[in-house]
């Protein structure tokens, strides 16, 4: 009986460590829930619907940022489009095990960042977009980035940085998520941004 007790142990210690007869496991072999962070995945081009619908398969949280466009074909007849907002790209909030989930989904490329270690993107960065997409007029900004660096002041995205810029009549807040070297123009209110001074 000794003899089984000390074998048990044994390979208790191989997995973990032992405290109080209680096992913890090697944290490289496992990650706890909360752990999870918003990684970019990049996508077979035109394939990000159906790479969101994969993924929601496999239960993985996913984010595909969208905006609504008109296009006018040749016939003239206009036509209300729901397009990725960054070309390729969506994001899915997991932990480092469920790698292998996304890696393995159909339309999926590649998770961004190097083999040995993922690059996550900030949880205010993904929050914007998700109360933009929601609540404010949204549009991709390919144009090169240039103006005043500005800082919101106020509400659930105080202290986010971008760049200010003027559409029309009304202000731009251009959020560069680095990770993907994309931009966003969400359309916001003068008194809820307050100038980066340098």
């Amino acid at each position: 009986m000794r003899q089984l007790n000390q074998g048990l142990q044994m390979s208790q210690q191989t997995i973990g460590q032992t405290f109080d007869g209680q096992v913890s496991l090697n944290p490289s072999i496992t990650v706890p829930a909360c752990d999870r962070n918003w990684h970019a995945v990049y996508t077979v081009p035109q394939h990000e619907k159906s790479v969101v619908k994969h993924l929601d398969l496999r239960e993985i949280e996913s984010f595909l940022p969208v905006y609504e466009t008109v296009r006018v074909w040749k016939n003239r007849q206009r036509m209300k489009l729901i397009l990725p907002l960054f070309p390729t790209y969506l994001f899915v909030h997991i932990t480092f095990r469920e790698r292998v989930k996304v890696l393995q989904s159909p339309g999926v490329l590649q998770i961004v960042g190097s083999k040995r270690e993922c690059a996550y993107l900030s949880d205010s960065e993904v929050e914007l977009l998700r109360s933009g997409c929601s609540r404010q007029k949204i549009e991709p900004y390919r144009d090169l980035v240039i103006g005043e660096r500005v800082r919101i002041k106020s509400g659930v995205m105080q202290g986010l940085q971008g760049t200010l810029v003027r559409k029309c009549n009304s202000l731009r807040f251009v959020l560069t998520i680095e990770l993907i070297n994309q931009h966003a123009a969400i359309q916001v209110d003068a008194e809820d941004l307050e100038q980066i001074v340098a």
